[in-house]
């Protein structure tokens, strides 16, 4: 059965992202850790061949970043966070799905290998 990697990501919109850290280091310098954090981690997680890197975003229509090409780009829909988790496990084929999000700086391939090790014996796994 495929294993389902998806990538829940804001569209790297300046002022749009990491607003929080933007009011201590500034918005330039917020909009940077994202895109390079978003960037890193699709470049990485992609590359692995045990699992298919699913890119769920947010604005739906934005969907031509260049950082996205190794992703199959799909939109979050309406609602709140937990309306949009849903939507991966309605819209992707069967099998284990790991969803994470998309400003893990530490995040490696081992981290989801594991993942999907623990949702062999689990039903869900949360970390």
């Amino acid at each position: 059965m495929k294993r389902h990697l998806v990538i829940f990501a804001r569209a790297p919109q300046f002022g749009r992202v990491k607003r929080r850290l933007a009011e201590g280091i500034g918005p330039v310098a917020a909009m940077r850790f994202y895109r390079q954090t978003l960037d890193r981690q699709i470049r990485t997680l992609s590359r692995d061949r045990r699992w298919t890197v699913w890119l769920f975003v947010t604005p739906d229509h934005v969907f031509d970043h260049p950082a996205w090409q190794r992703a199959t780009v799909r939109g979050q829909g309406q609602g709140d966070l937990g309306q949009r988790m849903k939507r991966p496990f309605r819209l992707l084929p069967p099998g284990p799905l790991v969803l994470v999000g998309s400003d893990i700086p530490a995040m490696q391939p081992r981290h989801i290998a594991r993942a999907f090790a623990l949702l062999g014996r689990h039903e869900l796994v949360f970390g």
